[in-house]
């Protein structure tokens, strides 16, 4: 796992002006593995390192977000868009016209994309975005990688226009605040899926007749049953479940049978473990935030292996741990 960084609770949130010393402090930050809020020309945004699972898990903690929703990928301009998603000519056709700018979309990963697994819910799509915003793109040109940013808030509070709203929320929970000020566009990002049928995934910021218009072509809406509790997410915004194994998952496992994967969590050792077919364990020590950094990637390796069943230990339902077995539970229905 990249750069674990501890569990972090009581820290000083630093809030800094805008400027060159705020970027390079942010782009230091981010690297560390810390949370850093700054404006974007929708809403402030709370940021990790993509590639840092576990700086991802912190956004989740620090939000007390209830679900892995997917988080868009904030980048500072095509190019590197492109190294962490494959567009076709469509979609290159949208963020021509409308990057920067408050238009988000939702595109196969590449093959190597950097952006973990967490950040996109285990999904095979990455959501991006090139912000509009010069305080967003001088942290995103300082860090040089891809940032993810949901909204700076407490989750199922209003979205934050100006960094005192952020302070409100967040103090306390992240580790710097860039105050750029209020920002102007006031609502999130439209959010555009890039399948076969162009689809609107959330509108916001960007309308749906300017998208059309330069598509020239009618965007598609969501399927009714992408509302539904069981649903595949989409993009973030959307209710999310996250990939399902092809082996049948066992949920608060005591107990390992012949020929099971084991996905384990804290110290204690299960009877009939030696027999097991694999072994993975979210967090030796039964940290929470540590867990939800290796779940995606660890169900994956799992499932890899092809086991006849994935048995998982008791996770429990406090903190992450209630997103962690969320996700669980969407993978052990039947299907």
């Amino acid at each position: 796992m990249r750069n674990f960084v501890p569990v972090k609770t009581g820290l000083e949130t630093l809030i800094l002006p805008v400027g060159t010393a705020g970027a390079e402090a942010a782009a230091r930050t981010l690297a560390a593995g810390g949370l850093v809020a700054f404006p974007t020309e929708t809403v402030y945004g709370l940021g990790a390192d993509a590639a840092n699972a576990t700086a991802v898990a912190h956004i989740y903690s620090a939000k007390g977000r209830p679900a892995f929703n997917p988080l868009i990928a904030h980048v500072a301009d095509l190019a590197a868009a492109e190294r962490i998603g494959r567009f076709d000519a469509r979609a290159r056709r949208l963020a021509e016209a409308f990057w920067p700018g408050p238009l988000t979309l939702v595109v196969p990963k590449t093959d190597d994309c950097p952006v973990a697994d967490l950040a996109t819910a285990g999904l095979d799509t990455v959501a991006i975005r090139v912000p509009a915003h010069p305080v967003a793109e001088a942290i995103l040109r300082a860090f040089g990688g891809a940032v993810v940013a949901p909204s700076a808030n407490i989750s199922g509070h209003v979205s934050p226009t100006e960094a005192g709203h952020v302070e409100s929320d967040l103090a306390g929970r992240i580790d710097l605040i860039v105050d750029g000020g209020p920002v102007t566009v006031g609502v999130e990002s439209t959010i555009v899926g890039c399948f076969e049928e162009p689809m609107l995934l959330r509108p916001g910021g960007l309308s749906r007749e300017r998208i059309e218009a330069v598509l020239g072509v009618p965007l598609a809406r969501p399927p009714v049953e992408a509302g539904s509790d069981d649903s595949q997410p989409l993009a973030p915004g959307m209710l999310a479940s996250h990939y399902a194994p092809r082996a049948n998952v066992r949920l608060n496992a005591r107990d390992v049978a012949p020929d099971e994967a084991l996905l384990a969590f804290g110290p204690a050792r299960l009877p009939g473990l030696d027999a097991a077919s694999a072994v993975m364990n979210l967090s030796p020590a039964g940290d929470l935030d540590e867990a939800a950094a290796n779940l995606f990637g660890y169900l994956r390796s799992l499932d890899a292996k092809s086991p006849r069943s994935i048995a998982v230990m008791p996770i429990p339902e406090v903190d992450l741990g209630e997103a962690i077995n969320d996700r669980l539970r969407r993978a052990a229905v039947a299907r």
